[in-house]
């Protein structure tokens, strides 16, 4: 079969490339090459990675390895293009434009969408506001550039496909994307969004750490191989995508993709018993003095907090589901201990300010309307708050990587001396809970338990 559908992918990071792109390459494995993608990316950051990539021809190897420390090796061949950076960002916009591009995805983390609360976009974000005025710092800015080429050049209808951990991601970059062009008074643009783009909701799940430098050390034993962009993931991985492509799309299905009609179920499961979990790992894990997940996940006392948090207030609140959810916690439970991986703490840990009101408040608002104390949720915003009060005072032992951080609010705020009372009355973390005295009571002792288990280690938290 002869390439003729382009995938273009906004966002040069590890999780694209031990994600989509490996489903890709697996197609074209299958003798499938109608398909391939033309990576590229919004800033300069990634500019190192993508000449490594043009170096190699797009190749890459990619490392797995399973919970019992079976390793295995890939030549992923999907990326067929790499598209060079510049402050234009003048390659995405050509490639963007061009009718055979059908699917524009992108990986641009939570914190880049700069959503509040109630999931509306924020214009009071710098970068945003940039945006607005004609910069390219955001998916919004970048794909208005984009897609205003596009339709400058005839409008080919494209697919506009999120794979970050946002719940309800579709939907709410689309609504954030629309409310960015009335903002920027573009409405022509929006109206031809409206009727030229669709926009699944998505689930993506794949543990892909930081590469470190044993990878490559590790590939070019096993393969022989130089590989400057090599990257590793463990050995699980799931992909459920709505079937919503307005112009085509590779037949994903035939490489393990669940194609379905909501994505619901899966996305509230991933996000409140993987993605939450793992940050509070990160979080406490970081608070004790460790760098890894697996070694703070194997922790007794943070095991049995993670363990409590989704079997007492998770699975309530997501049942009746489709899916077995004290199978699933055991098996993210598992993936996490996996001591082949070495995801670091301030991987996972990042961009805390976003995961509170998308990964836990709905958890904290839910056990409120049913009546039942958030006693195990409520450890969440207590670790998360030690944690950024460690941040504050320099005390970290790495950078604290945070989308929508603004340092010297933040730092000014930990500095006073209601502090924990200021963390709590942040509606854009809690929402109406941010009035609420007794989930203020409620965390405040968290905190203080928390705070007396961490001048002494050996007490248990299972009790708390």
């Amino acid at each position: 079969m002869t390439t003729n559908s382009v995938w273009m992918h906004i966002g040069a990071g590890s999780f694209h490339r031990a994600h989509q792109a490996w489903y890709l390459h697996k197609l074209r494995e299958q003798g499938d090459d109608s398909w391939s993608i033309a990576l590229g990316n919004i800033r300069s950051d990634a500019l190192p990675l993508l000449a490594q990539l043009q170096a190699q021809n797009g190749e890459y190897v990619l490392e797995t390895v399973t919970p019992e420390g079976e390793r295995a090796y890939e030549t992923i061949t999907s990326l067929r293009k790499i598209l060079p950076w510049d402050r234009e960002i003048s390659a995405l916009v050509e490639q963007g434009a061009d009718a055979q591009t059908r699917v524009i995805g992108f990986t641009v983390t939570e914190a880049g969408y700069y959503l509040t609360t109630a999931h509306e976009l924020d214009l009071t974000q710098a970068d945003v506001q940039a945006d607005i005025q004609g910069d390219i710092r955001t998916i919004y800015g970048a794909l208005a550039r984009i897609l205003s080429q596009r339709v400058a050049k005839g409008g080919a209808p494209v697919t506009l496909l999120n794979c970050d951990n946002l719940r309800h991601n579709g939907e709410r970059f689309r609504q954030g994307f629309l409310a960015f062009l009335a903002a920027k008074g573009d409405s022509a643009l929006a109206e031809w969004v409206r009727n030229n783009t669709t926009s699944p909701n998505t689930m993506v799940d794949r543990i892909t750490p930081r590469p470190t430098p044993d990878v490559a050390e590790r590939v070019k034993a096993a393969t022989g191989r130089d590989d400057g962009a090599a990257v590793m993931a463990e050995s699980f991985i799931q992909w459920v995508i709505e079937d919503d492509f307005i112009a085509g799309r590779p037949a994903l299905e035939k490489v393990g993709v669940e194609l379905v009609e909501s994505v619901l179920p899966w996305e509230e499961a991933k996000i409140r018993i993987l993605n939450a979990t793992h940050a509070a790992i990160a979080w406490a894990g970081t608070l004790i003095g460790l760098n890894h997940i697996d070694e703070s996940t194997r922790q007794p006392d943070i095991y049995a907090l993670a363990h409590a948090y989704i079997t007492r207030d998770v699975i309530p609140s997501l049942s009746p589901s489709p899916l077995d959810l004290a199978d699933y916690r055991d098996v993210v439970l598992a993936r996490f201990s996996n001591p082949y991986i070495k995801d670091t703490n301030q991987r996972v840990g990042a961009d805390g300010l976003s995961k509170i009101p998308g990964m836990v408040t709905p958890t904290l608002r839910e056990c409120y309307q049913r009546g039942a104390q958030p006693e195990a949720t409520a450890m969440l915003p207590a670790l998360f708050y030690l944690f950024l009060q460690r941040w504050a005072r320099d005390d970290l032992p790495y950078t604290y990587q945070d989308g929508v951080l603004q340092a010297d609010a933040l730092r000014q705020q930990f500095a006073s001396e209601d502090a924990l009372k200021a963390f709590l009355s942040d509606s854009t973390l809690f929402a109406e809970l941010a009035g609420d005295a007794a989930f203020h009571a409620l965390v405040s002792r968290k905190v203080a338990d928390l705070q007396a288990w961490l001048k002494q280690p050996e007490r248990s938290l299972a009790a708390v």
